[in-house]
This record gives structure tokens, sequence and C-alpha cells, in this order.
């Protein structure tokens, strides 16, 4: 298994554990420092294993932070006035 692999997979047990923690604002705080840990991470992987590692690890990140991927696929419909 590859670093950025691996890393990736401490990235999703870390996010995982940190959901079951209780929060005031809802685990907003902790979203905005798994995304900026997580995107440079996700490029890594992608240029280390290729696309389709790439593709399976967006998905599981996507699967743990699903609320601010749906914000923003919320706001991109409705920046290009897609229905």
């Amino acid at each position: 298994m590859t670093l950025p692999l691996t890393l990736c997979l401490v990235w999703l047990i870390a996010a995982n554990v940190i959901g079951m923690f209780p929060s005031r604002d809802y685990h907003w705080r902790a979203a905005y420092a798994l995304i900026a840990i997580g995107v440079p991470l996700l490029v890594w992987v992608t240029w280390a294993g290729g696309l389709l590692v790439g593709g399976l690890v967006f998905a599981a990140a996507a699967s743990i932070l699903r609320w601010p991927v749906i914000f923003a696929w919320r706001r991109v419909r409705r920046i290009f006035g897609w229905p």
C-alpha cells in the first residue's frame, strides 16, 4: 500500500471518529479542517494511484462529508441555473 493511500485511510478513520463525538456546531468546524487536509491528500492519491483510486477515495470522503458536498452541489446548480 502506498503512503498517500495509507494517509487517506487514516484520514477516513479520523473523520469517522470525529463524527462520533457530540458537537455544538454540528461538526462544521471539523468538516472545514477535514476538507483542508483531505483535498491535498485526494490530489496526492490521485496522482500516485490514478483516476480510479482517486475516484474511490473521493466517493468514500464524500460519503462521510455528505452535507458539504450537498451544499456545494446546490450552489453550483443555483449559479448555472440548473433545475
